[in-house]
């Protein structure tokens, strides 16, 4: 699949979405205040067909150690847009240079519980240089089929207790990766316009 599925992707209609969307009885904090955030959500071409660039936390970290998650996180000061964002952190997290990636558009904005609004950067990688994690930051950079991740029937809605309460959310696993939340949650929207 090549840039201009992902664009005609791009043109069709569809929501913001959130952490919240499987769990409407959860109420919303009042008054909370949304940090921006952008992610890259890279496709990349590959001999085996497109597959898209997700990387594994590092265990050490404080906020969600050990999970996928796209290269990204929130907008500093000096970040022009998120487009500018999203490519800083992926340089950043796993050092993709800006200049291997053709930014398509973006994606609907995604609301964490953790009062984050993401924006999900949406390009193409025609070729893939290689990749360095960086150490304590990102413990492995990996690409996921985008045929795996296209397919609606793939997803499905898990729950577990998180601050006492009962949530559900989507996870796609895949091989040894356990792709859930927020990461699923954003790429079962792009497999909806696929």
């Amino acid at each position: 699949m090549g840039p201009d599925a992902l664009i005609r992707a791009l043109a069709r209609p569809a929501a913001d979405s959130s952490d919240y969307d499987l769990n409407p009885e959860l109420a919303l904090p009042p008054g909370r205040k949304l940090r921006p955030a952008a992610v890259l959500v890279a496709v990349c071409d590959t001999p085996r067909g497109p597959a898209v660039l997700l990387t594994k936390r590092a265990s050490g970290l404080q906020h969600h150690p050990g999970q996928i998650a796209f290269p990204g996180g929130k907008i500093d000061a000096g970040d022009a847009s998120p487009e500018a964002a999203a490519l800083r952190e992926a340089r950043e997290e796993v050092g993709l240079p800006p200049a291997a990636v053709q930014v398509l558009g973006r994606l609907p904005a995604h609301e964490t519980v953790t009062s984050y609004l993401v924006t999900p950067v949406l390009a193409h990688v025609a070729t893939l240089p290689a990749l360095r994690p960086e150490a304590g930051e990102v413990d492995e950079a990996f690409l996921v089929p985008l045929a795996h991740l296209a397919d609606p029937g793939r997803y499905r809605i898990e729950r577990r207790q998180w601050r006492g309460q009962w949530r559900q959310y989507y996870a796609v696993p895949w091989g040894p990766y356990y792709i859930w939340g927020a990461t699923a949650r954003m790429l079962r929207g792009l497999a909806d316009r696929l």
